[in-house]
């Protein structure tokens, strides 16, 4: 990563240079040197959202939200059109939707918890032996610390300076050393809770989706419907995760159709194929 070294004053660098690196400097190879102004009205949007965007993936919600709203899609399609395939019945599409929307959101809820929660205890251990590390051998986390720095692109002197500045029983040094060595944000491991109420709420929303229609017709209509749903849900889906990861929204929702039509179909052949008739 390069360091900027120079300020800019004005719109020029400290040896005459222009922001460009071209004017007073030509051929000289004088590195671009940017404006430390903001080029945005309010000073704090960017910065807000920003954070607000890594406190949702860092404690699990947006992977959890993304994941359960999915599953339950292509969970209930599939069984749907799967059932559908076979000849059966409506009440027996039915039936068979709501037994997977409640079995899959409980299901969800339960495997998310159990895995934050693990993930929140194995983290909380290396936290804890990181801290006990510190009393123990304090030269050898000074070390690695000094080393890090180094590699984030300060100088041996800055870097050894930087890493004595706070003292060592103090749980800023304990936070800093954990998030530049481990990548581990004490205050951010992850919520269970949160996982798990969103894996729940979201997958029964996306369960939901190709049932409805067999609530009000049923056959080829409720078959149809079920697939327009499914697919205006899956691009409305895709499109979301591609813009909150600053994607081209079409590519996002392509992508997403793709696979949500894939399995559907699969299903519906398997379905067909066998032409089991439920009653």
């Amino acid at each position: 990563m390069n360091v900027i070294r120079r300020m800019t004053v004005g719109g020029a660098t400290a040896d005459g240079g222009t922001r460009g690196g071209r004017a007073g400097g030509a051929g000289r190879g004088v590195p671009y040197t940017p404006a430390i102004e903001p080029t945005v009205g309010d000073v704090g949007a960017d910065a807000t959202e920003l954070q607000a965007k890594v406190d949702q993936v860092s404690r699990g919600g947006a992977r959890a939200a993304v994941l359960g709203v999915n599953d339950g899609l292509v969970t209930n399609v599939c069984v749907i059109l799967a059932l559908a395939g076979a000849s059966a019945s409506a009440s027996a599409v039915r039936l068979a939707g709501f037994a997977s929307l409640i079995a899959g959101a409980f299901s969800m809820a339960a495997g998310e918890w159990v895995s934050v929660r693990s993930q929140v205890e194995l983290f909380e251990g290396i936290l804890a032996e990181l801290r006990a590390l510190v009393s123990r051998n304090p030269k050898l986390v000074l070390d690695e610390l000094v080393s890090r720095l180094e590699d984030a692109g300060l100088g041996r002197e800055t870097a050894q300076r930087a890493s004595t500045e706070l003292p060592l029983d103090e749980d800023r040094f304990f936070a800093f050393t954990s998030r530049l060595v481990f990548g581990l944000n004490p205050d951010e491991l992850g919520s269970p809770r949160v996982s798990a109420v969103s894996s729940f709420a979201l997958f029964s929303v996306g369960a939901f989706t190709p049932l409805l229609p067999w609530f009000f017709t049923a056959d080829g209509t409720a078959v149809a419907s079920s697939v327009v749903l499914t697919a205006l849900f899956s691009l409305g889906v895709g499109a979301w995760v591609a813009y909150s990861g600053g994607r081209p929204l079409l590519f996002g929702a392509a992508r997403q159709l793709l696979i949500v039509t894939a399995a559907a179909a699969v299903t519906y052949a398997i379905g067909a194929a066998f032409g089991t008739s439920v009653a």
